[in-house]
């Protein structure tokens, strides 16, 4: 059967690559990007559409028009930005969930993508090797939110069969889109300033270890869970998934490995520090190893060589 593919929230981080892969996999009329804003470029062959996760009625006739058999939900309002403007970050990150739900159970959509986040732990949840089942106490509003949406998620299959499947991504780690406004993007910027000025002030303190993730295999994961048998699938809330832990110190040290003359600083008291300290330090994905099979491929010295070369070529 052919797909037909529409992802919300195209033009951020982690849809601007997505929609790359999805449309190498099934062809570029397969897939329709849709957001609220026009992506910067848009190849031949590209399809987009623009829309509002929070408008219903517009929502349903994109569905109406594409007849998509999977949507990507990527439409959120990230960790930092959401501390900004609590109320916008539950709106957009709860009512776009509901009304993608709602209309996909109505018009009996085959396969959704919902993104969930390591920020649904908090600081009563196991700092290291974070099991899937755990105390979960979020004390962010995107954290808190994405919590609420794994719950609605696993919800709707329970009582409508919706195949909706979830990864609770670490910090994506990418050379080729900008940050959105979250408390792991400090090892994005790290990158950019460490071959623009050759030195980098971090938010976070130096021996704070946060779970990351390359890009590379954040879309591979995505695209293996959504190509799994329904039937492997145990989790429908949303699955655990290790990437690479470090500490700004770690990172520091790799990139000092490739440019020598890079020099770290730090900067204290940053409101990101309170988020990061209450989210894991590593985490266990057993469940997904076992279900679809998953495994890291680049660690952090890979992603480190990686980021630098490519942000040399293309900068």
């Amino acid at each position: 059967m052919k797909e037909t593919i529409i992802i919300l929230g195209a033009n951020g981080q982690i849809g601007t690559e997505l929609a790359m892969a999805l449309r190498n996999k099934f062809g570029s009329q397969q897939i329709i990007t849709s957001d609220i804003r026009e992506p910067q470029t848009l190849g031949e062959n590209e399809i987009f559409e623009p829309a509002n996760v929070l408008d219903k009625v517009e929502l349903k006739s994109l569905f109406l028009k594409h007849k998509p058999t999977q949507i990507y939900l990527l439409a959120a309002m990230l960790s930092a930005t959401g501390e900004q403007y609590p109320q916008k970050a539950w709106d957009l990150n709860m009512n776009g969930l509901l009304n993608v739900l709602d209309i996909a159970v109505e018009l009996d959509i085959k396969k959704i993508f919902w993104p969930s986040s390591i920020a649904v732990f908090g600081p009563h949840s196991p700092k290291k090797n974070t099991p899937q089942y755990c105390v979960m106490d979020p004390n962010s509003i995107y954290g808190i939110s994405k919590l609420a949406g794994e719950r609605l998620s696993e919800y709707y299959h329970n009582k409508y069969g919706l195949d909706i499947r979830s990864i609770r991504y670490p910090g994506i780690i990418s050379w080729k889109t900008q940050p959105g406004g979250g408390t792991t993007d400090y090892a994005i910027h790290i990158f950019f300033e460490a071959l623009r000025t050759g030195k980098y002030q971090c938010f976070l303190s130096e021996d704070t270890a946060l779970p990351m993730m390359y890009m590379e295999d954040a879309v591979r994961a995505t695209i293996q869970l959504m190509d799994a048998p329904a039937e492997n699938l145990t989790i429908r809330s949303s699955y655990n998934l290790a990437g690479v832990s470090f500490t700004p110190t770690e990172i520091a040290k790799e990139i000092k490995k490739i440019l020598p003359n890079f020099e770290m600083s730090y900067k204290e008291g940053d409101p990101r520090q309170t988020i990061a300290n209450s989210w894991p330090q590593s985490i266990e994905d057993d469940y997904a190893r076992k279900d679809w099979n998953w495994e890291l491929e680049f660690d952090l010295a890979a992603m480190a060589k990686d980021m630098i070369n490519n942000l040399k070529r293309n900068g």
